[in-house]
């Protein structure tokens, strides 16, 4: 007996010494790694240690040498979707990773629109959430990881946060936007959805960035593009990079969901650059330039006024981005703004719209028309003004994708005359045509179009599968205040 009870209090002084092998929190039971590809497992161990890394999978294992201080890293191969699976890591004391599976992996990152979960923020609801939280037993294939805000004035290495499975539980306190367009991947897709979604509410979109990356594009107002926009620590530049990007970095991902850019308003002209510099920076901190990014089109609200234009002046700067930007797209919300809340509550038509984007773009299913369609010229004469739209064939027997004019009178066009005065313009269509006719009786000759160009406004123009037309102007003049 006392033989026994000495080899058992050696065997645990033994595990107290050895056990040495610590994993970020990306690193853990019920994750999901990506698909057929190469993907990092990292942690540390004890200095110079030998570290082991065994996948079930492919029974295979991984070697490698922790540095002086402890850091080390293997490059694992994954199969096709499947699961689930188990890792073992070893420094001469196993640390058994559990529940793991294959599948695809996005990180969906935002502001506030992209941190508001299912259950909706305090007076504010999502539209269906409850739905959400009662059917989320069945996509067990999903799974979500959570990056609390964390503002840092340093990169960090590791953050917080655990892996879930999509239950009552867990999915109401989740992303949203996220959620359903997980739901929706997983739903035509059948394997398993990681998603790892980094937000904050109220932050701009240096908060987000590097410094040196900031300070690196050329053209723009750096001044204003340092200043914080708020008092919090999270407002400051690269804070939220430092504390809540940087740690995701090395996770293995497919691509990027994005929806930000309210907080932007005050540097609407120089948002475009902005973005796009993030973009390049996120791609090059995760080893691949063509990382998949689709970002989400501000919605309309009534915001510093509903007449004024700054909203529609920064979504404006979204779709320039759209032009620069490789391998990326933008879900349209023309239609899903509310007057009275920056937060539109119709979440799930955004995410099932970015997963349309994703099925076709990255995934190339047949079937889907998820790019909103958007103004390829614009044509003076006779008194009227006629918009022809990209997206939109010319004329489709079965009427995919045609625009939808039969239901109700289109509303949302203004046009103006040399004097800059806009009025509200009556639009008309011709059947078979992807172009909308517009006159006024106080604009007899033409000369600019605006369409949902307001902060709030009533445009409803869609195509027959009931994607929104984007916001647009054909004049340059500035008359956002």
């Amino acid at each position: 007996m006392m033989k026994s009870l000495i080899l058992v209090t050696g065997l645990l002084y033994a595990f107290s010494l050895g056990a040495t092998i610590k994993l970020p929190a990306l690193v853990g039971d019920n994750m999901i790694l990506q698909q057929r590809t190469v993907v990092n497992i990292w942690g540390r161990a004890g200095a110079s240690k030998k570290v082991t890394v065994n996948t079930s999978w492919n029974k295979k294992q991984y070697t490698t040498i922790a540095d002086a201080s402890g850091r080390w890293l293997v490059e694992v191969s994954t199969p096709a979707a499947g699961g689930p699976y188990d890792i073992r890591i070893s420094d001469g004391i196993p640390v058994i990773v559990k529940d793991v599976l294959i599948g695809e992996v996005w990180i969906c990152s935002g502001q506030s629109n992209m941190e508001m979960p299912v259950h909706g923020f305090f007076g504010q609801r999502v539209e269906g959430g409850m739905d959400e939280v009662f059917e989320a037993n069945q996509y067990p294939m999903i799974r979500m990881f959570t990056i609390p805000p964390t503002p840092a004035d340093t990169p960090q290495e590791d953050c917080k946060g655990q892996w879930l499975k999509s239950s009552p539980s867990s999915v109401g306190d989740f992303s949203a936007v996220g959620y359903m367009f997980g739901k929706y991947l997983n739903k035509v897709l059948n394997i398993p959805i990681g998603l790892i979604t980094p937000n904050c509410g109220a932050t701009a979109i240096e908060s987000w960035m590097t410094v040196a990356s900031i300070r690196e594009i050329p053209g723009i107002d750096t001044a204003l593009a340092m200043k914080p926009v708020s008092e919090s620590k999270a407002a400051i530049p690269s804070s939220l990079y430092n504390g809540m990007i940087y740690p995701a970095r090395l996770y293995t991902s497919k691509g990027f969901i994005w929806y930000q850019g309210e907080s932007n308003m005050r540097n609407y002209f120089d948002y475009d650059k902005l973005m796009t510099a993030m973009v390049k920076l996120w791609r090059s901190e995760w080893r691949n330039d063509g990382m998949p990014f689709y970002y989400v089109q501000l919605a309309s609200f009534n915001h510093e006024g509903a007449d004024k234009i700054s909203l529609p002046l920064t979504i404006e700067a979204q779709y320039r981005a759209l032009k620069v930007i490789p391998n990326a797209a933008i879900a349209a919300t023309t239609d899903l703004g509310d007057p009275d809340h920056i937060h539109p509550p119709k979440k799930k038509q955004i995410g099932m719209r970015l997963a349309s984007i994703a099925l076709k773009h990255t995934y190339h299913t047949d079937g889907l028309l998820p790019d909103a369609p958007t103004m390829k010229e614009v044509r003076f004469e006779n008194g009227k003004a006629t918009v022809i739209f990209n997206n939109i064939p010319d004329y489709s027997p079965a009427g995919i994708g045609a625009l939808e004019f039969m239901y109700t009178q289109i509303t949302g066009f203004e046009i103006a005359g040399a004097d800059k005065k806009f009025y509200r313009a009556t639009a008309s269509q011709q059947w078979g045509k992807n172009l909308v006719e517009l006159s006024s009786d106080k604009v007899p000759q033409p000369v600019a179009v605006r369409y949902a160009f307001r902060n709030f406004h009533d445009a409803n123009l869609v195509t027959t599968e009931g994607q929104p037309i984007a916001p647009f102007r054909t004049d340059q003049w500035n008359d956002v205040y």
